[in-house]
């Protein structure tokens, strides 16, 4: 969906420079058809366990993508008001809702209730009790589900690890019969779930096998005490090749739930975010400046950390290259592929043998689909850049690039200043 034609990269059939001409840069660019190839390929692996999927807002939640995937089935797991909000804006049925995270307040709570959401997934005692106290006083029960901590290492980076003991999400696994003898004592919650996301970018399978065992186990225990468990949200995590790694094997992926939990008798779900719109993005940026250090050369672009966040919070790769392949070379040279932020950890690349490039050349940041735009700051006071969508030979500007106006417009002056 994304390669070369006539010397120029093009996003389906749409030629780069084309959009550059009428948007500038930098900017984010999505491949529509590599989102739905991505959807599609993955429900039809697991289309033998009978998974529903709930795409993760958290990986772009620009409206345009949320609909999407909406039109094509999918459910949406949200962790927060904003993110629930878009989902309605963009018709998501709330019945296809999961609400996740650690931090509910009582107002997404009493939203989540009031649009009868799919799920509530729970992650403390007190959060139960207030859960409870709230669909008491709206005269609901709330559906919930236990998210647990199963204690497996995810084989990913240290900061989007979420399923060992000592990350704060989820409670500890050997603790959830008491949670669901709690919970069976409160009048206004149903608690007939188990949930588990152990991490995000996960290329190995073996900790998804590890984690759906030990859900297993507890399911097991849990009936065999007397508890109802309906459903398994088997959480996400499903990681991209970011660069030369292999993508993990979907039949496989499928084998494993299929092995774990498939005779289990429970609805189940997966919540993808990355998978289904990491590699669908780009990031295009122009070269402003080219400056030779003493000991290696700095390319300095238009775009910065406060677009792209990941090579700086996570230290992410991602490959780049030119959108224009006259200026692919067999030369190449030790390169920081750098920002204007007043940084230094305002960069792209570091250390990167990079073909040559010139001032004013245009460059393609890829697989910058998920946790791009939605980590997007005005960080030194700058405007969030636009996101394109490409669908075959036409393109929308799905987001418009932020006026200074926009930046300012809920500051005002202290009164004394004025």
């Amino acid at each position: 969906m994304i390669n070369y034609k006539n010397g120029n990269l093009t996003v389906e059939s749409v030629d780069v420079t084309k959009i550059v001409s009428e948007v500038g840069t930098p900017f984010y660019c999505y491949s529509y058809n590599k989102i739905l190839d991505q959807y599609r390929g993955l429900a039809a692996a697991l289309s033998s366990s009978k998974i529903s999927i709930y795409f993760a807002v958290k990986a772009n939640s620009n409206l345009s993508i949320i609909k999407a995937l909406a039109k094509e089935g999918a459910g949406a797991d949200v962790v927060s008001l904003g993110e629930f909000k878009r989902c309605l804006l963009a018709g998501v049925d709330p019945k296809k809702i999961v609400f996740s995270g650690v931090g509910k307040t009582t107002e997404e709570i009493v939203e989540a209730l009031n649009n009868d959401i799919f799920q509530i997934n729970v992650e403390s005692e007190a959060e139960l009790i207030n859960i409870n106290e709230i669909a008491k006083s709206l005269g609901k029960v709330a559906t919930i589900g236990l998210r647990v901590n199963p204690d497996v290492d995810a084989k990913t980076h240290e900061k989007i690890t979420t399923g060992k003991k000592e990350n704060k999400f989820g409670i500890d696994l050997k603790d959830a019969p008491l949670f669901f003898s709690k919970a069976s004592t409160l009048s206004n919650v149903s608690m007939k779930s188990l949930a588990v996301h152990i991490g995000s970018q996960l290329l190995e399978l073996s900790p998804y096998k590890s984690a759906y065992e030990k859900i297993a186990e507890m399911t097991q225990y849990l009936r065999s005490t007397g508890h109802e468990i309906s459903h398994l949200d088997l959480g996400g995590g499903l990681g991209i090749p970011y660069s030369d790694e292999s993508l993990a094997d979907l039949n496989a992926y499928n084998q494993i739930i299929s092995e774990t939990v498939g005779d289990l008798d429970c609805k189940l779900s997966i919540e993808p975010g990355r998978y289904l719109v990491g590699e669908a993005g780009i990031l295009i940026t122009r070269v402003i400046y080219i400056k030779q250090g003493e000991q290696k050369k700095f390319v300095i672009v238009d775009g910065a950390m406060n677009d792209l966040i990941r090579p700086t919070l996570y230290d992410g790769f991602h490959a780049i290259v030119a959108v224009t392949e006259k200026n692919l070379s067999s030369q190449k040279s030790l390169c920081d592929v750098v920002g204007p932020i007043c940084e230094s950890g305002d960069y792209f690349a570091k250390d990167r043998m990079l073909p040559e490039v010139s001032q004013n050349d245009l460059l393609a940041i890829t697989c910058s689909g998920a946790y791009g735009a939605v980590m997007a700051s005005n960080y030194n006071s700058r405007p969030l850049i636009p996101e394109v969508l490409v669908s075959n030979d036409v393109f929308s500007v799905i987001r418009e690039r932020q006026a200074f106006e926009k930046i300012i417009q809920d500051e005002k002056l202290a009164a004394w200043l004025q």
